[in-house]
This record gives structure tokens, C-alpha cells and sequence, in this order.
């Protein structure tokens, strides 16, 4: 039987016998942005979850894995592309799935090398403007993201990006 305390001003599930508390914790992701010479960000079109709408380049991190490693092996298993992850762009809350809610690091990022060819759980790639995504995206934080990038702004600014919707 489980039971229900206040614990860091929240409701929390407690096992009433050992006061176990059930803290229930973000997963963390990373995503990748890659521009080609023209400005335009190179995203990729879903399959499985989410299907058929776009997102920029991203995956979970592993247990044990460097953030940096995992955006790595996300961007290459998703569009067949080596790229170096740079400096951090956005760090912002994912709140589009209530039951797997999770944190997101979105790197800038060159190619390094690779051929481009989509894979993963992704079933096309394309380079858009950042200004005119395709609809529909996966993620209301893709959506600041790439909102940024387009007004040019150098990182996305913290308290723009929490997004619920």
C-alpha cells in the first residue's frame, strides 16, 4: 500500500512502513543543431513516437553516458552524420508527456563527417528555415528553440522555455 506525504513542498508517494519516498525524476535528452551554409537547421521527421512530425535531432541519455557522448551517438544514429557537439544552446524542461517528464540539453554542433541517410526512429531529414519549420513538431521546446535561433538570439534565455503546452 502506498501512501501520500508533503515532502519539498509536494505531494509525494511514501511506502508507509519503511517512509521510502517514491521521488519521481526527469529523464535527461540532448539534441544537436547543425545549420548548413545557408542558415537553414537540418531536423528530422519521426517514426514510432510521435510519428510524422519534426523535431531537431535528439535522444535520451544512457545511464553512465556523457551528455556530450549521447549527442553524439543520437545525432549519428538518427541522420548518419559525426558531429561535434559545441556549446550548450538551451537547457529546458519538457513537460509535453506527463508521465515521462524529462530535461533537455540542445548543443550547437558541426558536422564532422558521415553520410547523410535518416535511421533511428527517424524516416526523413531536411534543412528548414528556422523561421518556417514544418508542421506539425514533436516538441513545444523545439518550438522555442527554433524560435530563437531565428531571432537570432546567441543561447535561448532561461524562464522562455518551460513548456506545457
Amino acid at each position: 500500500m502506498t501512501g501520500t506525504v508533503t515532502r519539498a513542498g509536494r505531494p509525494r508517494a511514501v511506502c508507509p512502513r519503511c517512509d521510502w519516498v517514491d521521488w519521481r525524476n526527469p529523464k535527461a535528452a540532448v539534441a544537436v543543431i547543425v545549420r548548413d551554409a545557408r542558415g537553414r537547421l537540418l531536423l528530422a521527421r519521426r517514426r514510432g513516437s510521435r510519428a510524422g512530425s519534426w523535431c531537431i535531432p535528439c535522444g535520451n541519455i544512457e545511464w553512465e553516458e556523457d551528455v556530450r557522448e549521447a549527442a553524439r551517438r543520437e545525432f549519428l544514429e538518427e541522420t548518419g552524420l559525426r558531429v561535434d557537439p559545441g556549446p550548450v544552446y538551451a537547457v529546458l524542461s519538457n513537460a509535453h508527456d506527463p508521465e515521462a517528464r524529462s530535461v533537455g540539453i540542445w548543443f550547437l554542433g558541426r558536422v564532422t563527417g558521415g553520410e547523410a541517410r535518416a535511421g533511428g526512429d527517424v524516416s526523413e531529414l531536411g534543412w528548414f528555415d528556422p523561421a518556417n519549420p514544418p508542421a506539425p513538431l514533436a516538441f513545444p521546446t523545439d518550438r522555442v528553440v527554433l524560435g530563437a535561433l531565428a531571432r537570432g538570439e546567441p543561447h535561448v534565455v532561461p524562464g522562455t522555455g518551460s513548456s506545457g503546452d
